[in-house]
């Protein structure tokens, strides 16, 4: 018999590893969601995804969501932005995108405000946290994370701020990866307590396809899966410049 080597079996076995890890930690399944990541993937493979049930999907780079969103359309997709963004291009995420998971600074978040009155929108948003040395990973200092979030109220109206996004290092010692995400649990949970008004800290997206499990173990409301749903992918270093360097 041929093994279902399909997306939307591909899916299946994902979410049943996300209930599994959930319940391994004491843990509803249902308090973790998936977001398909379909960065450089086309039109075919994200319409199948689509008519499996997938209605939510993350992308590193504002042109992919620019170049997929007219063809897309009709399938009811709300885009999730997760990759570095750059200034300019803060006017294709405040048009096409419903979310985005990759806040970092205030230059960015004004920009975004200032695109999203012009459109008349608000969208959600996740404040991204560095919690690894690793010079390749984007995110905001953790100890700059409170002032930031008050002034996200005070200046950016139209940014729901819902919680945090992290990427662990990329290491094989999996206490290390481990400790990425326990340290973002820890400053939402810290974060939570201050009950900055204006701000919900209800999500914490953490965990790729090499170490969402860890990542359930660890508190995350949402992992960011790509490759173990949609296949390899073959790029260089050069895709991720200059808006990102996540991967998923």
């Amino acid at each position: 018999m041929t093994e279902d080597n399909s997306i939307a079996a591909r899916l299946v076995q994902v979410r049943r590893r996300i209930d599994d890890a959930a319940l391994r930690a004491g843990r509803p399944p249902d308090s973790v969601a998936l977001l398909p990541v379909s960065k450089t993937f086309g039109e075919s493979a994200i319409r199948e995804a689509v008519a499996a049930g997938v209605r939510r999907f993350g992308e590193n780079k504002a042109q992919e969501i620019r170049s997929k969103y007219e063809p897309l359309a009709d399938c009811g997709i709300d885009w999730v932005m997760i990759g570095h963004l750059q200034t300019n291009k803060a006017k294709d995420v405040a048009r096409m995108a419903s979310e985005i998971q990759s806040l970092d600074r205030m230059e960015l978040a004004i920009a975004l405000d200032k695109r999203l009155q012009q459109e008349g929108r608000s969208i959600d948003a996740l404040v991204q946290v560095k919690t690894s040395t690793e010079p390749s990973k984007y995110g905001l200092p953790p100890d700059e994370l409170p002032d930031f979030l008050r002034r996200l109220v005070r200046e950016t109206p139209t940014l729901r701020v819902r919680g945090l996004m992290t990427l662990a290092i990329n290491a094989p010692d999996q206490d290390a990866v481990r400790a990425c995400f326990r340290n973002l649990r820890q400053l939402h949970d810290r974060m939570k307590d201050e009950a900055i008004e204006g701000i919900e800290m209800n999500r914490l997206s953490m965990g790729m396809s090499g170490d969402f499990e860890i990542a359930i173990e660890e508190g995350s409301t949402e992992v960011r899966i790509g490759t173990a749903i949609f296949g390899g992918r073959i790029y260089g270093d050069e895709y991720y410049w200059p808006e990102g360097k996540s991967g998923a």
